[in-house]
């Protein structure tokens, strides 16, 4: 389950260059995701997970990473407490372990759908599969 957000209405203001086709996908995709009711901005991650700690397992959210490199994190409840992956996005697509998509919902669905037969593992998660 996705934790809902306020929805908050400005555009991270941390952005690299971008080729302008790369700016047409982010865009898009970032609509989407201020549309959606999971994502929350520029939240910190010690933010994330105090909101996360108190929600049942498998409940994630989407906020602006902090790391210079990423624009999202996705921080997900797992039994052990929460975890937070950097969600990438090189030449046109976002990414997320072997997952990808032009749009960041479409690749947290298309991770959703996946790891119910296939699970992730991610050293970030101490060998915990996220599915």
């Amino acid at each position: 389950s996705a934790l809902p957000s306020p929805a908050p209405p400005g555009l991270p203001d941390r952005f690299r260059m971008f080729r302008s086709c790369e700016w047409e996908v982010l865009e898009r995709s970032l609509n989407i995701l201020q549309a959606s009711d999971f994502y929350w901005g520029p939240l910190s991650v010690g933010e994330a997970h105090a909101k996360l700690q108190r929600e049942p397992v498998g409940t994630y959210l989407v906020r602006d990473s902090s790391q210079g490199n990423c624009l999202f994190s996705l921080s997900v409840r797992m039994p052990a407490g929460p975890v937070s992956l950097r969600i990438s996005f090189q030449e046109g697509y976002f990414r997320l372990k072997n997952w990808f998509s032009d749009c960041v919902v479409r690749l947290l669905e298309l991770v959703v759908a996946g790891t119910r037969n296939n699970p992730l593992h991610f050293d970030e998660m101490g060998g915990t599969p996220l599915v």
